[in-house]
């Protein structure tokens, strides 16, 4: 079974007398333990259908199923429950809070999930060591470079083991030798096992991946194995 179930779905924003058609019979299916980059221009529809997968929205209609559970049906609550147990996200301008240090950054998807302190601890400061941060953890955003904050959110996407690991535009606040690491990070994540969704707009990132999905115009223009 697929981790990611997609068929005939569509997403139509109204804005007034108007219908914006974002997304327009997608059909997508991600298996467990992919590498896959979905690639579009601005307005292509990737960020629509990030949102969807990452059940930030749901789709005017078609079916998006997620580990065996279809999730359209889903109210605001039951999608936030999803999230924290199933989803990693990783965005582009980190999305730390700023009176928190490393440690405590990378703890709060085990407070939402109510895990005790002593387990949240363990558990965080494990996924900075995987990062390579296990130096820094009691320093805030602010004391941290852009590369080191990107590891840090890192660290909390996989905090909970979760079953996809969603990235936005992961170095897209980042030079290109830092985003270059960050991307290798994501490579190491994938071959530990992790299943990583890439959203970008950049070849060059892209093809890091080992499937590249391209949107154009609210539709899937193309879908095929990286070059090795």
């Amino acid at each position: 079974m697929p981790l990611i179930e997609i068929s005939h779905l569509n997403k139509i924003y109204e804005l007034g007398e108007n219908k914006v058609n974002a997304l327009n019979d997608i059909n997508l299916n991600v298996e467990e333990h992919e590498f896959v980059a979905i690639i579009g221009p601005s307005g292509s529809g990737k960020s629509t259908l990030m949102n969807i997968i990452g059940c930030l929205d749901i789709a005017t209609s078609g079916s998006y199923r997620l580990n065996g559970t279809e999730i359209n049906d889903y109210d605001d609550n039951a999608l936030s429950a999803v999230r924290n147990k199933t989803i990693g996200f990783i965005f582009q301008k980190f999305n730390l809070l700023s009176k928190l240090n490393a440690l405590e950054n990378v703890e709060l998807p085990l407070v939402y999930q109510g895990a005790g302190s002593k387990e949240r601890r363990e558990r965080a400061i494990e996924a900075l060591k995987t990062v390579g941060l296990e130096n820094r953890m009691r320093h805030t955003p602010a004391e941290l470079s852009g590369g080191q904050q990107q590891r840090v959110a890192i660290a909390r996407a996989l905090v909970t083991n979760p079953p996809l690991i969603l990235a936005d535009e992961p170095t897209g606040n980042l030079d290109s030798n830092t985003g270059s690491e960050i991307l290798t990070m994501l490579k190491e994540l994938n071959a530990r096992g992790s299943t990583v969704l890439l959203i970008t707009h950049d070849n060059t990132v892209a093809s890091q991946a080992k499937r590249i999905v391209r949107i154009k115009d609210g539709c899937i223009d193309s879908d095929e194995e990286a070059n090795p």
